[in-house]
């Protein structure tokens, strides 16, 4: 991205984080074939301070929305302690195929790897690491082929690897343009449909 443009995806910033509004369809950082990246981006982000703001958690490539950075190493070992222990609150929308009948829930479904050949693919496992997700319905519809689609608030309360992907498509109600575990044939070219539209940060030391 250029400097005009990464900086017109900002959020907020402050003394100790920017918060950035990512794009669907590219990568957070380089990854082992390279390729286009937000993180090549971030030294147009350092706003004065000697060094570039890095990546405070990671978004999946094709999500969109807020993504954490921190401004500097005291920030970054803040904000690593604050997503570990599970106190940073995230909301995400997703559009899902079909939906619920009920209007909210919580899915507790324990995660574990799928395919040791791929590493960032998870299924439901009863021998996995505990998983909860909360959901509430937004909205109710069709889409242009009179099939019922729902508009889901999505609250990880874990943070594992495609919680809201698995967890969703394991419901009966995968998200659209997730082609690993949705219903590719149904949207072969739509983006995923899971944005990360609000997340909280304690930054206070209480």
């Amino acid at each position: 991205m250029t400097e005009d443009e990464i900086k017109a995806r900002l959020l907020h910033r402050d003394g100790m984080l920017l918060v950035l509004d990512k794009p669907s369809g590219i990568a957070v950082h380089r990854g082992p074939k390279g390729g286009v990246n937000l993180a090549d981006s971030f030294d147009f982000l350092r706003f004065g301070l000697p060094r570039a703001p890095a990546l405070a958690h990671r978004l999946d490539r094709e999500t969109s929305g807020c993504l954490v950075l921190g401004r500097h190493r005291k920030a970054l070992e803040r904000l690593g302690h604050l997503f570990k222990t599970g106190r940073v609150a995230k909301t995400y929308w997703a559009i899902v195929e079909g939906g619920p009948a009920e209007n909210a829930g919580l899915i507790d479904k324990p995660l574990g790897r799928r395919d040791p050949t791929h590493g960032w693919w998870m299924k439901i496992d009863d021998a996995g690491l505990p998983s909860q997700t909360r959901w509430t319905v937004l909205g109710r519809g069709r889409d242009k082929h009179g099939r019922p689609i729902t508009w889901i608030a999505m609250e990880p309360l874990t943070g594992r690897t495609h919680q809201l992907r698995v967890h969703a498509a394991s419901m009966g109600w995968p998200i659209i343009g997730d082609q690993i575990y949705g219903l590719a044939e149904r949207s072969p070219n739509a983006n995923l449909q899971l944005h990360a539209r609000e997340i909280v940060v304690p930054m206070s030391k209480k």
